[in-house]
């Protein structure tokens, strides 16, 4: 395991942070946990957050909300504000890139993608921001994908929702800017969670990637969630409406 840095100034921060039970979200909790900040996490898998929480050190929380519902997301929201606090630091993680044929999509399927992959986000980041106004500033960092940026086939919806993270990213920027509330996206490439290597990774599909990366081997979550923990800390308090890659050179 690499050495990794120390960030002294998210510590005692509080961190909200969607679909934080499993994968990037799960390494991400437990990344800000080690760093002394107070984690939220807003997820559907209750099981998968209650045993992710119980094992680490420190005062957390998580509420469980699937967060197409908007109403209940602004609720789950407010139970964590009132448990640990307004939101320093926003992580919109939650998504779920599930394979579809084009010629399938049915705009029913097209909404849902949408609002499993995109909508919330920004309702999120609505959820948060009048707590980091009042507090003088705060951090948003967006999960993207590298899927549209290397023109991956296979998941029309979740590729334009993903893209349009980046659209969102920028103009919330220049939005909150004045607030010292910094947005930004972690542009993650394939990255070998469990969910990846039940369903997707083969070795024939893993040699391409690797094929196409500069950097020869395959991406673990840590690295990703280590980009989000700089971003969020006062090192990186003049970074914002950009994208910061974790994926090895393949873009």
């Amino acid at each position: 395991m690499p050495d990794f840095a120390n960030y002294p100034s998210l510590q005692g921060k509080t961190v909200f942070i969607t679909g934080g039970a499993s994968g990037i979200g799960a390494e991400t909790v437990k990344a800000f946990a080690e760093q002394g900040a107070k984690v939220g996490v807003v997820d559907l898998d209750e099981t998968a957050a209650s045993d992710l929480l119980s094992g680490l050190d420190g005062d957390h929380a998580f509420v469980r909300c699937d967060l197409r519902d908007i109403a209940a997301l602004q609720k789950a929201f407010d139970e964590l504000a009132d448990g640990l606090g307004p939101a320093q630091v926003l992580v919109n993680n939650a998504a779920r890139d599930d394979r579809h044929n084009w010629a399938d999509v049915t705009p029913d399927y097209w909404d849902e993608r949408m609002n499993t992959n995109l909508r919330h986000m920004f309702f999120a980041i609505q959820s948060v921001a009048p707590g980091m106004i009042a507090a003088g500033g705060g951090s948003i960092i967006n999960i993207g994908s590298n899927s549209w940026w290397e023109a991956g086939g296979g998941f029309p919806a979740y590729t334009t929702a993903k893209a349009a993270v980046h659209g969102l990213t920028r103009t919330m920027a220049r939005d909150l800017g004045q607030h010292h509330i910094r947005v930004n996206t972690v542009v993650p490439g394939w990255i070998m969670t469990d969910r990846q290597k039940e369903l997707w990774v083969t070795p024939e599909a893993l040699g391409k990637q690797v094929e196409r990366q500069c950097l020869p081997d395959p991406i673990d979550p840590v690295y990703v969630a280590r980009m989000v923990l700089f971003l969020a800390s006062d090192d990186a308090a003049m970074c914002s409406a950009n994208n910061f890659m974790v994926e090895a050179g393949s873009i």
